[in-house]
């Protein structure tokens, strides 16, 4: 019976053990978070995942615009800072592409942010802006200027976000023809026309549809023909026709 009732005796100072434990750190858990709440934010951190591509945002940037929209976090209670708010403003930016908001244990406040990075440029009908990596419209940063191809000419939206879009990341992707393309021509009739980096001609690629036959085609001609006979001998290099490579001589 003695041991009986020390057992229970036992399990009784173990349950009020457990139970305090608990309290415990319900109220510094409590007390903690309620400490926060009422803390006042006196520090944002802000990180910029740039690349020389995408290395137009600086942090006087966030803060500005954030300002803008009332939603800067300094100086305000950690109550009254909406993570959540902050993040979709960011993200509802033409020049983040994501964007990241938490409270730190400190009461600060951390911002991660990446931008939309640009891959085609469209100068053209009147307007002037990137096409990012994502096939979306952006404006063009002040001060800062992406080294990808422009495409100029007869181009709507529409085409530059879908055709031209897939036609750049093919580029891209493609290591004989990743940054060999400076300039990409569309006329009235919706044919291509392409001006690359090295060499002195143009490059009548024809209809967008037909680009991965018809760079393959002009690839196998520059490394069997103008290797040989010199990469200035032609202005034109027409690829239009079927199986075939037409070029025209410059004239003296």
């Amino acid at each position: 019976m003695r041991k009986k009732n020390a057992i229970v005796k036992k399990i009784a100072i173990v349950g009020v053990v457990l139970a305090l434990t608990a309290y415990l750190i319900y109220a510094v858990v409590f007390l903690s978070r309620k400490a926060s709440a009422e803390r006042i934010c006196t520090e944002v951190q802000i990180e910029l995942k740039s690349t020389p591509e995408n290395d137009y945002l600086s942090e006087k940037d966030i803060v500005k615009y954030l300002t803008s929209k009332q939603l800067y976090p300094v100086g305000k209670t950690g109550k009254a800072i909406q993570t959540d708010s902050i993040e979709k403003t960011l993200q509802a930016s033409k020049f983040v592409a994501d964007a990241e908001v938490y409270k730190t244990i400190g009461g600060s406040v951390k911002i991660k942010i990446t931008p939309r990075t640009p891959i085609l440029r469209v100068i053209a009908e009147g307007k002037n802006y990137y096409v990012d990596d994502k096939g979306g419209i952006m404006p063009v940063p002040p001060d800062f200027a992406a080294y990808v191809p422009v495409a100029t000419g007869n181009v709507k939206e529409a085409f530059a976000k879908r055709e031209l879009y897939n036609f750049v990341v093919y580029l891209q992707h493609d290591r004989f023809w990743n940054t060999q393309i400076e300039q990409i021509n569309v006329l009235p009739n919706l044919d291509v026309e392409l001006i690359p980096k090295i060499g002195d001609h143009t490059i009548l690629l024809g209809k967008i549809a037909d680009y991965r036959e018809n760079l393959d085609k002009l690839q196998l001609f520059y490394e069997k023909g103008l290797n040989k006979v010199g990469w200035n001998r032609y202005s034109a290099i027409n690829l239009k026709y079927k199986n075939q490579v037409v070029c025209t001589k410059k004239t003296v």
